[in-house]
């Protein structure tokens, strides 16, 4: 497994990519003194005895209200136990390992006012796998995703329930097999802990890597479909592209061309085909898939600045020996970002339906009925393109941007909120959901070009529909269709097309920090 060094503030979109996917991390030890500092700035204001928000007070609405030294690890051990409050079903593994892994970064840039212990308590758990048990709904992205962050720090004290290499157990037996002890929160740990959009980020982030692939994917099948419609490469051309100038479009139309470059199907229809252009869900793939890609890039460009940066609440700021409030908890950032991730995932799904269910209508495609060499007898693909259409639907609902939707919390105190949690959560079940349409997509375009043997495809299409075809034969009569979505699908999940088509496609593309 590879080791992954975090230098907080520093960290490029390729390393939160690699974390996701199971990186080892290490944190960079010249951020040690800048952490010490940062607690001994916590220390002096103690000793002053100044009310100060986060220290030495209650929070949200109860901030007026000044605690005294002797109650200041209960004060925080409270605030823990309290805001635990989350309900649903926990967050899946990687990716309440990468909220960790942020949360570390956040705090390792030395305006938390956190110990060095506290620190080091989350670096053990990440090395051993010890990974909290975390319920994924009740969090409003403002102020922090506060009740998440608490199940997250209430393994840290012991309380809760936490998974170790997979196994559920409860947080007390999770310590004692890693060989931990409780921690004792310091004045401001708890709150330091517990505010931040670490969980936001965390899921906006594995949303985003997720797209990632289906939209390299769903180029490969596009390509596919464009050859088994019989339809024309020519709006891959450079030059209609470069004359609107638009990056994103630009690099679709050569990944596109490249793609289908070499194709004897397509060379086949090049002259005395009667149709002057294709239904839009082929001509204008190279405008829609580069507006997803233009997109994506810009929200990961915002979560990758979320990432490196410092959401806690109050800051301290060592050098001047100062503690200032402020709202940097506020994930508005990452709910528009999520936003923009649902929009570009609805797109490319729904691009991708259009072209099912043209390969499936035979006025369209001049391909048999539904796919299949006996319409009537064999249904094909009718109902796989129902599935698709449903699949399709249910993402276009889930659309609807939660960064428009404000509930005031708090006796009012925190009166906006960007429901960044929402928006960021929904991102795994439509991935899911556009997985499983671009499968579908693949098992229609490789029947459509099965029709046109012995034509064959470009070399590169053909290596991806010989990687189909070794685990998903022709469909020639009806069969138990479930089990060829499932085997597709997850090809479309695991990127195997991608490395079949053994062509460099345009990604995110960010991480130049």
């Amino acid at each position: 497994m590879t080791s992954t060094m975090i230098k907080p503030g520093q960290v490029p979109l390729d390393d939160w990519r690699a974390i996701y996917r199971g990186a080892r991390v290490a944190l960079d030890p010249g951020v040690r003194p800048g952490i010490a500092r940062s607690a001994e700035v916590v220390e002096a204001i103690i000793a002053k005895g100044e009310p100060v928000y986060g220290i030495n007070t209650g929070f949200g609405k109860l901030a007026s209200i000044q605690i005294g030294i002797e109650d200041l690890e209960t004060l925080q051990r409270n605030i823990v136990l309290s805001h635990a409050a989350g309900i649903g079903e926990p967050m899946p593994i990687p990716v309440a390992r990468l909220m960790m892994v942020l949360k570390l970064a956040s705090l390792a840039r030395g305006a938390s006012g956190v110990r060095l212990a506290t620190i080091d308590m989350l670096l053990a758990l990440l090395e051993r796998n010890v990974i909290p048990v975390v319920p994924a709904q009740g969090s409003v992205g403002a102020s922090g995703d506060l009740a998440p962050l608490a199940h997250m720090t209430t393994v840290m004290i012991g309380v809760g329930e936490a998974f170790v290499d997979g196994v559920r157990m409860s947080a007390a037996k999770a310590l004692e097999k890693a060989g931990l002890k409780p921690l004792t929160l310091g004045p401001k740990e708890g709150l330091a802990l517990l505010n931040g959009t670490q969980f936001s980020t965390a899921y906006a982030l594995a949303g985003l890597f997720e797209v990632e692939t289906l939209f390299q994917t769903a180029l490969v099948t596009g390509a596919l479909s464009t050859d088994a419609a019989r339809g024309s490469d020519a709006p891959f051309d450079r030059r209609i592209h470069d004359l609107r100038g638009h990056s994103g479009q630009k690099e679709v139309g050569t990944a596109l061309r490249s793609l289908i470059a070499g194709s004897a199907i397509r060379q086949s229809h090049l002259t005395d085909d009667d149709r002057v252009q294709d239904p839009y869900c082929l001509r204008c793939q190279p405008q829609v898939m580069g507006a997803c890609l233009d997109l994506l890039r810009q929200a990961a460009n915002t979560l990758e600045t979320e990432a490196n940066g410092v959401s806690d609440n109050p800051l301290v700021f060592s050098e001047e020996g100062e503690v200032v409030s402020g709202g940097n908890f506020h994930a508005e950032p990452v709910a528009f970002a999520a936003d923009m991730i649902a929009m570009a995932l609805c797109e490319i799904g729904s691009l991708s339906e259009r072209r099912i269910t043209l390969l499936t209508d035979p006025v369209l495609s001049r391909l048999p009925a539904f796919l299949t060499p006996k319409p009537g007898l064999n249904s094909g693909f009718m109902i796989p393109q129902v599935t698709a259409a449903a699949l399709v639907s249910e993402n276009k609902q889930s659309a609807f941007p939660a960064s428009v939707d404000s509930i005031p919390t708090s006796a009012n105190q925190e009166d906006h909120v960007s429901m960044a949690a929402h928006g960021a959560r929904r991102l795994m079940r439509m991935a899911d959901n556009l997985a499983g349409v671009i499968g579908i997509e693949l098992l229609a375009a490789a029947q459509g070009c099965d029709f046109h043997a012995p034509l064959a495809s470009s070399g590169a299409l053909e290596a991806v529909r010989a990687r189909l075809r070794r685990e998903v034969p022709t469909l020639s009569d009806d069969r138990y269709f479930h089990s060829d979505i499932q085997i597709a699908t997850a090809m479309v999940k695991l990127g195997e097309l991608v490395v079949a088509s053994g062509h460099p496609l345009p990604g995110l593309g960010v991480g130049c920090r």
